[in-house]
Formats: structure tokens, C-alpha cells, sequence
């Protein structure tokens, strides 16, 4: 048994290492004062000076969160109510066809997922005249498309563990079924709801194939920027920006994960309350 876990505990430390050290071998040369991103030259923060007085970066990192916010929020408000039907409503008529066509982008490459997508907005723009030009709209419709699968796993995942009697307990006591769904259903998935919403702002803020399929001239996305950067060769800036992306992201996931944790042990603490009241 010891043995087991020895083994096990070299696996993880050699995952956690092939994962994180190229990460923050990143993050060190981004303070490198050569313009040669794997020769060191001294330390220096020119790079980030230089970055953020750029105004063709600070424009895509806009852009980028623009979409990101818009899409993951309008994304996690379709997957959160696709996510309930699918765990509660177990049988209704196209069940199956609608449960296909939410998890299929889940399964699809991205790339027929942007191919499939721009000829939607050329179709669209013939018969309709919408979308005149793509950018920023087409690229969030695509993002919202392919992101909401995510959020609906999540939901559903959490809607089949949550227990039930307590959405009929409530009802057996009058509450009617938006007051069941607002006051319990939503409380008790809310960290589901919130991890969703990270995953999908994740997902639209990093994405490429995607957006380089349904952008157009004038709506450059961070992610589109610097994959046009590295072509040319990976530079310090390219190292800087990528790291205060990862900063940003990280502090998301930790607030996020300590008001989730809060907000479990509230919940909680106020069923263990009910229960004991009832007793």
C-alpha cells in the first residue's frame, strides 16, 4: 500500500510539473530584459511598460473581454435552464433530439464548429441581410453556441446529486414552483451556475479556431493577436502578456472558489438549521 502511494505521488509530482513548469518558465522570461524570449539578459519590467502602451493590445484585450463576459453570461443563462429541463424533465416529446443537439458541439471538432458557423452568417447575410460584416456579434453568437454545452453539463451534473425532497417539501408547503425555483433550486446549484460561467468566460476569452473562422477586418481578438505575434517569433511581450493572462485568470478561479466554498457552507449550515427546527 505504501508502495502504491509512493508510486501514485511521483505520478501526480511529474503531471503537476509537465503542466506548471512550462508556465512559470513563462512567467520568469517575461522579466527578461533581452528581446530573445529563451535568452536571459537581466531582469526588467520594459516588457510590461511597453505592453501596456500598446494600443493594438489594449484594443483586442477589450474586445476579447467583451465577448467573454457577454458570451459566458447569455451562455451560462441558456445552459443553466437546458441543464434543468434535461434533469427533471425526463420524459418529454424530442427529448433525445434536443439532448443531441445541446451536448453536440461537445463532441464536434472546433474546427467544423467554425466552418458550420460561418456559412450560417454567410447564409444569413444573403437571405436577411444580417450580419453585414462579421466581428464582434458573429463571434459572440459562435462563442455563446459552443460554450453553453459546457454550462449545461455542469448544471445537469448538478441538478441529478441535488435532493429533490426538498423542492416537494416546499411545495408541500405552498411555495409555488418559481418561488421553489428561485428560493432552493438556484441557491443549491448557484456553485454550479458560477463554475459554468468561469468555464465559458475561460473558453470565449482563449479561443482561436473559432473566432478566427467568424471574425472579420477590425475585430481582433487577444487570443488572434497573439497567435499572429508568434508566427513571427515568440518575444517578452508575448511572455508578459500571456502572464498577466494567467495572473487574471488565476485570481478569478480563487475568488470564485472561495465565494463558492462560502456559499456551500452557508447552505449547509441553514439546511442543518431547517432540519433541526422540524425536529
Amino acid at each position: 500500500m505504501k508502495r502504491r502511494s509512493t508510486f501514485l505521488m511521483i505520478v501526480l509530482g511529474f503531471g503537476f510539473a509537465f503542466f506548471y513548469i512550462p508556465i512559470l518558465s513563462m512567467i520568469v522570461y517575461s522579466f527578461n530584459a533581452s528581446r530573445l524570449a529563451t535568452v536571459w539578459g537581466g531582469f526588467s519590467t520594459k516588457w510590461y511598460v511597453s505592453l501596456l502602451s500598446n494600443d493594438k493590445v489594449i484594443d483586442a484585450l477589450f474586445l476579447s473581454l467583451k465577448i467573454a463576459v457577454i458570451s459566458a453570461t447569455v451562455a451560462t443563462i441558456l445552459g443553466t435552464m437546458a441543464g434543468i429541463a434535461l434533469a427533471r424533465f425526463t420524459k418529454f416529446r424530442g427529448r433525445v433530439l434536443f439532448s443531441g443537439l445541446v451536448t453536440a458541439p461537445l463532441i464536434m471538432p472546433e474546427v467544423i464548429t467554425g466552418i458550420s458557423s460561418l456559412i450560417f452568417f454567410i447564409l444569413m447575410a444573403d437571405w436577411v441581410g444580417w450580419p453585414g460584416a462579421r466581428g464582434f456579434s458573429t463571434i459572440t453568437l459562435a462563442h455563446i453556441t459552443f460554450s453553453m454545452v459546457f454550462v449545461t453539463t455542469i448544471v445537469q451534473a448538478r441538478m441529478i446529486q441535488s435532493d429533490r425532497a426538498i423542492e416537494e417539501a416546499a411545495m408541500d408547503l405552498g411555495s409555488r414552483p418559481w418561488q421553489v425555483m428561485f428560493d432552493i433550486t438556484l441557491p443549491v446549484i448557484s456553485p454550479a451556475i458560477m463554475s459554468g460561467w468561469l468555464l465559458a468566460f475561460t473558453i470565449s476569452l482563449d479561443d482561436v479556431v473559432i473566432t478566427s473562422f467568424t471574425t472579420g477586418p477590425g475585430s481582433t481578438t487577444l487570443p488572434l493577436l497573439i497567435w499572429s505575434k508568434v508566427k513571427l517569433g515568440v518575444t517578452p511581450d508575448i511572455n508578459a502578456l500571456a502572464t498577466l493572462m494567467v495572473l487574471t485568470v488565476g485570481a478569478g478561479v480563487v475568488a470564485a472558489g472561495i465565494i463558492m466554498t462560502r456559499a456551500e457552507r452557508r447552505r449547509l449550515a441553514d439546511e442543518r438549521m431547517a432540519f433541526r427546527n422540524n425536529d
